[in-house]
């Protein structure tokens, strides 16, 4: 657990420092790099992480609740961060267009939820049920690591247009600080038994829910006019071919 505090951590700073050293940067490339992490987020989302909350589950029904939930508390946070999870980088309106305050809320419920499925917490399979695979977490870890980076430089670009460097770095150890303190929290209430798994699958459903809704926005913005360009399309299927092999073969 503690290689992935230093992780999630760090690949947040170091990312969002980019925005010092390279201040100006190819939007397309940007963009790739985005599909691709949505992409392979996507595809654990759909391999690893549902399969294993439906498995087994005595009311896979309450379960699909919980993700629906999920999706719309995501796009909920989504208002107050505009958007940000998925890289969108608004300097000529400025972080003040929304309040600093208002978007690093929304962005810290964000990265603390997602931490929360790194805490190495039971199975929310019903007692007695097979699980299809043996849990780990390198996939979902890559994932996260995969969206954080993206995610802190465009968080980094927003708040540089509008405040100082001092505030820059203060906000985005903040949000560095998100996931590590997501996972390190959910670990202690699980650990000390005052998370059920009836709860643990409430909080795995309502972050996977997230996830759907942040990896196909940013498949939908990739192609805002519905031309998927030959790059993107090659990027995407790269990505999942990833994430299939990570989950089954490594």
């Amino acid at each position: 657990m503690g290689l992935n505090f230093i992780l999630l951590f760090f690949t947040a700073l170091l990312s969002g420092l980019l925005v010092f050293v390279a201040p100006t940067f190819k939007e397309k490339y940007f963009k790739l790099i985005l599909v691709f992490a949505g992409s392979y987020l996507f595809s654990i989302t759909i391999l690893h992480i549902l399969p294993e909350l439906f498995a087994g589950n005595q009311d896979p029904s309450r379960m699909g609740i919980y993700i629906l939930l999920g999706f719309l508390l995501q796009q909920l946070l989504e208002y107050w961060s505009a958007g940000i999870e998925h890289g969108h980088i608004h300097k000529q309106n400025s972080a003040t267009s929304k309040g600093v305050f208002t978007l690093m809320i929304g962005l810290f419920i964000h990265a603390f939820l997602e931490g929360t499925l790194l805490s190495h917490g039971p199975s929310t399979a019903a007692e007695g049920a097979q699980l299809l695979h043996e849990h780990s977490d390198k996939t979902i870890l890559l994932g996260i690591l995969m969206h954080k980076g993206p995610a802190a430089f465009a968080l980094a670009a927003v708040l540089s247009a509008s405040l100082s460097k001092k505030w820059t770095l203060i906000l985005l150890t903040l949000f560095a600080l998100g996931s590590p303190l997501g996972m390190l929290s959910s670990a202690f209430f699980i650990d000390n038994g005052l998370l059920t798994r009836e709860g643990i699958g409430i909080l795995y459903g309502l972050v996977t829910g997230g996830f759907l809704h942040i990896s196909t926005t940013i498949f939908f913005e990739s192609s805002p006019h519905h031309t998927f360009q030959l790059n993107k399309l090659a990027i995407t299927f790269l990505a999942a071919a990833l994430a299939f092999a990570s989950e089954y073969f490594i």
